[in-house]
């Protein structure tokens, strides 16, 4: 076994991603199979997930709202593509208050049905468009295969709606949204490089005209869907009858757009960063940056610690105190498995000299810094840590990204990384033949890995991998 008692990735990787989840108190199985209890440390890094996507979101004129998690079966059955796509998934209420309901309800898995139907209510003429929406939420799509934050029966997510009054306006948010909230937040603070692109017709959302998607190399090799963005066309505007007047005065269906990102990032989190020794956390996501621990149970090192932690949250560090009983090494041990960039050491002999040990948790190395320099390196150290890990990361991906002539060398190559080939190779029975070897379609590119307006354009390429 590791040093942190975890599970060796190269051994085992599931497991090794089920001791991280359980050693850094993250999260636990909930009592009802697919479930899970986010612990507070795991909620603390989704709520600065939250924290981050959401003043994007806002930036790009969204503005919150809330939609009932209850939605009356029939507004999924007016959008027959949607409810065909969702139906292995749904869970439906037929029983409440003692009585049979007389229509059964759903418990909401995603809410474009509920909120095209209050969209129709809202959007009466041109000036009301365009209409941006977004909500913090729960949803429930019942899995077969649970796995905590990367597959469970109930989880966490943002789900934005728009309604517009041109294709061209809702193409160019959903661009925005993709690039400058998603992208962003996941290269600047998630420290995560993907592949940007287009899902191929067969993997695209239930009634989307378009799916736009990042995809992220696992430090398995696999594909992990990070985030989507799906443009709608008039689909949802037809059934649910979101109608506005024109500036001439004629009327027409609204365009719609809907994009997501949930606590799946959680797991993409571990699996991306992780190392032998537990989670690793890139700074600018941490809910803790820096941990500062005295090397024993004594006043005079803890008064020192104290005023470390001080002068760190002045500077502007989210920094924290150890103060644990258990011996020195196990407490190390335990910060490391929850990934806090920096750890700060003050022992006897750092008093003495008037300085601190600090240790980067993605290198291990270990500095001694003055004590009065502490918070200014530590600092910079964590801009260090951030572009390190976001760069160690790209490394890694696009070692594992293989360019391929043919569809037998793109499920040899797929066993463990990505296989980029022509488009026109796979479109069709090579994407059967992949989907047998449990190879998937992540995205479509252009050849200079620009995102193309659809599937139909000449000369595109896809990324192929397995997935999670």
């Amino acid at each position: 076994m590791a040093p942190s008692a975890l599970t060796p990735p190269d051994e085992d990787f599931p497991r090794w991603y089920q001791d991280v989840v359980a050693k850094a108190e993250m999260a636990d199985n909930g009592p009802v199979r697919g479930t899970m209890v986010i612990r507070p440390y795991g909620y603390a890094i989704w709520e600065r997930m939250q924290a981050e996507m959401d003043w994007r979101i806002k930036r790009a004129g969204a503005k919150n709202a809330y939609f009932p998690i209850f939605i009356p079966e029939s507004y999924f059955a007016r959008e027959a593509e949607h409810v065909e796509g969702f139906s292995p998934e749904l869970a439906v209420v037929t029983h409440a208050g003692g009585e049979d309901l007389a229509e059964p309800i759903v418990v909401r898995p995603t809410s474009e049905t509920v909120v095209g139907e209050f969209m129709a209510k809202w959007v009466q003429s041109y000036r009301d468009l365009p209409l941006a929406l977004n909500q913090w939420a729960n949803v429930v799509r019942w899995e077969l295969r649970p796995r905590l934050f990367l597959r469970s029966s109930e989880f966490l997510w943002q789900e934005g709606h728009t309604a517009h009054a041109s294709y061209d306006d809702a193409h160019a948010y959903a661009l925005t949204i993709h690039h400058d909230v998603y992208d962003e937040f996941l290269r600047e603070v998630l420290a995560a490089p993907t592949f940007l692109g287009i899902k191929p017709p067969s993997e695209r959302f239930a009634g989307a005209v378009n799916s736009l998607t990042g995809e992220g190399m696992m430090r398995d090799g696999k594909a992990l869907q990070m985030v989507t963005t799906h443009e709608l066309g008039q689909n949802f505007a037809r059934v649910f009858d979101i109608v506005f007047q024109t500036e001439a005065g004629g009327s027409d269906l609204c365009f719609t757009t809907s994009w997501g990102a949930s606590t799946r990032l959680v797991g993409g989190l571990v699996m991306m960063h992780g190392d032998e020794n537990g989670l690793v956390v890139p700074p600018r996501l941490a809910p803790i940056q820096a941990v500062v621990l005295a090397v024993r149970d004594d006043a005079v090192l803890l008064e020192a610690a104290g005023r470390l932690v001080e002068e760190l949250e002045r500077a502007g560090v989210r920094a924290e105190l150890d103060r644990g009983r258990a011996s020195f090494g196990r407490r190390v041990t335990d910060w490391e498995i929850k990934g806090v960039p920096v750890r700060v050491e003050v022992g006897p002999r750092d008093l003495e000299a008037g300085q601190a040990t600090l240790v980067r948790r993605d290198t291990g190395t270990k500095e001694a810094v003055a004590l009065a320099a502490v918070a200014t390196r530590v600092c910079a150290l964590l801009e260090e840590v951030q572009g390190a890990l976001y760069e160690r990361a790209r490394r890694f991906r696009d070692e594992r990204t293989v360019e391929v002539g043919s569809v037998d060398e793109a499920a040899e190559a797929a066993q463990d990384g990505f296989a980029r080939l022509g488009w026109s190779l796979v479109d069709g029975e090579g994407e059967t033949r992949l989907r047998e070897a449990a190879i998937t379609v992540r995205c479509l590119q252009r050849a200079d890995g620009s995102v193309p307006e659809s599937a139909d354009e000449a000369d595109l390429v896809c990324i192929v991998a397995k997935s999670y």
